[in-house]
């Protein structure tokens, strides 16, 4: 960037980024290897949901470059593109790689980018290596106070954590996102490569940074279109809080902003029409709420946030004390955008849609920097003065150590909730032969009914629409899952299994494990699969698959 980095940094963000790859690569390592015999891991140890939707897409961007909904069982045309899943999808194809490696091929890229990404930003405020140290790695592994929520889950004996949005959201987590969200990295190295762009065209006044700036903003909306938010509003509101203190008109910021949005506004309007004319994503988008997470209130987000936003606050404060405290204008700018991304980030993640929560991501930045500028300036000089004794490394390892708590128990707990060896993580070999057998035996736009724990899997795994897949891509969701549950657990005459089957156009049903399950649990009398119509098609020792065929 526009600030010198030294060789003994780069070693130490060299070590710092493999450390933490080699770390979130273990659990990974650990579920592959010790799966069952009769078991195959999955590839996700994290939101296997999302996970799921996106080999779907992966899966269908093989063979086309604008795709369906797979994902619910109603009728919709091939308008859905999104440009990290089809370049994945292009890279799967041309190597032969099953998806599983090229997604651990991603998340060592996207975390590597993030975290090289994060330090360049940091080196173009601070030239200080002490204050880029703490930042980084405030940034690359500090978390909240969800720790305390676990403590308190056990003093307590309580079935689950209270509060768990605030210990298990992603976005703002860097680490949680390395080890199980890494469109979440690249998205945030992107987010910061567009805003680093913009202040080296501030600093060197030339406007071609801008336009550099829009053609990533380009990149990075046909990936995440709401991210673009995040890259409009917070440079456009420094420009404004310029403009307010020093009374003359942000001449650069406004030519700046105006390149940078005519040039990445296409995915953003995609994004709108897609939701708008479309019924099928129009309802997508309305399920949103259905996953029932929302960002947190103000007494919440201290929570999620932790420390570091605790230190960002009281620096916040202290530098209003102090005349945004620099001495050089270019370091109280450089102080000032920082304020202003922490408050005007704060502002986004309340705005009024069902997807405010994503706009905590990247604001983990801004948060830390803040904080690092307090340690080093405010903090630790005064501790120093109190306890003369103490070195500053050590004071320095306790803020790291305590930051990062709620992130070894994150850690921790992967390996836990993988022993189990259950869905949604794991699917039995024969689910996954059978779900092979549709993809070579069956029409490409046949309907698979299924259980939720295997339908999640079937058009990502075989290419097939599901019946109950994801919980805001198939429609209707909710009486889609509760028809699943009655079907199976014998709770439907043959009538009104004959109406379900016909209505939604259901072409084959699926009998597993996970199927067989929700026969258990239920008091239904109908044996799910004695009906004339039912057709045995694929049979192993776990699985069959029946073809419908009504009159």
């Amino acid at each position: 960037m526009d600030t010198i980095i030294e060789p003994r940094e780069g070693r130490f963000v060299t070590w710092v980024i493999a450390i933490i790859l080699t770390l979130t690569t273990l659990p990974y390592a650990y579920a592959w290897f010790s799966a069952p015999a009769d078991q195959q891991f999955i590839g996700f140890i994290l939101n296997s949901s999302d996970h799921a939707q996106y080999l779907s897409w992966y899966k269908a961007f093989q063979s086309q470059a604008l795709i369906s909904n797979l994902q619910t069982s109603e009728p919709n045309p091939p308008v859905f593109f999104n440009l990290l899943w089809w370049g994945l999808a292009q890279i799967g194809r041309i190597s032969g790689l099953d998806y599983t490696i090229v997604y651990q091929m991603f998340r060592w890229i996207s975390g590597t980018f993030f975290l090289s990404m994060t330090y360049a930003f940091i080196a173009l405020f601070f030239s200080s290596i002490t204050q880029r140290r703490i930042a980084f790695l405030l940034i690359a592994s500090g978390a909240g106070f969800g720790w305390v929520l676990v403590v308190l889950k056990y003093a307590l004996r309580q079935p689950d954590v209270m509060f768990s949005a605030d210990l298990y959201v992603a976005e703002g987590n860097s680490f949680l996102c390395i080890l199980g969200y890494p469109h979440f990295s690249e998205a945030a190295g992107l987010i910061l490569a567009v805003i680093a762009l913009l202040l080296l065209g501030e600093r060197r006044g030339q406007l071609r940074y801008a336009v550099y700036a829009g053609l990533t903003a380009l990149f990075l909306g046909w990936q995440h279109g709401y991210d673009l938010l995040i890259v409009w509003i917070v440079p456009t509101a420094y420009a404004g809080v310029l403009w307010l203190i020093t009374r003359r008109w942000p001449q650069y910021w406004f030519k700046a902003m105006l390149i940078t949005g005519l040039i990445s506004w296409p995915p953003a309007l995609y994004s709108v029409l897609l939701t708008q004319l479309n019924p099928i994503w129009k309802q997508v988008l309305a399920q949103f709420t259905n996953a029932g997470v929302y960002s947190p209130d103000l007494l919440h987000s201290l929570i999620l946030m932790g420390a570091p936003l605790l230190f960002a606050l009281t620096t916040f404060v202290l530098l209003l004390r102090d005349g945004l405290r620099g001495g050089k204008p270019e370091r109280i700018q450089q102080n000032l955008f920082l304020m202003t991304w922490l408050i005007v980030g704060w502002v986004l993640i309340y705005i009024p849609t069902d997807f405010q929560i994503h706009m905590i991501n990247s604001w983990q930045v801004p948060i830390s920097m803040l904080a690092a500028l307090g340690l080093s300036g405010y903090f630790i000089p005064e501790i120093k003065q109190r306890w003369p004794n103490l070195k500053i490394r050590h004071i320095l390892t306790a803020v790291a150590v305590f930051c990062a708590l709620t992130n070894l128990y994150l850690f921790a707990w992967r390996f836990l909730d993988l022993s189990r060896y259950q869905y949604p993580y794991y699917l039995y070999r024969d689910e996954i032969a059978a779900m092979e057998w549709l993809e070579k035996n069956t029409p490409a736009d046949s309907v698979v009914f299924s259980s939720y724990d295997v339908g999640r899997y079937i058009p990502g795994l075989s290419g097939r629409i599901g019946f109950l897949s994801h919980w805001a891509q198939t429609v209707d969701f909710f009486n889609k899952r509760d028809l699943a549950a009655r079907y199976y657990g014998g709770q439907l005459n043959e009538a009104e299994i004959r109406q379900a089957l016909q209505n939604y156009g259901i072409d084959y049903l699926f009998y597993g494990p996970a199927e067989r399950a929700l026969a258990s649990q239920a008091s239904g009398s109908q044996d799910p699969i004695q009906n004339n119509f039912l057709i045995l098609r694929y049979s192993s020792a776990k699985v069959q698959i029946y073809q419908v065929q009504l009159p």
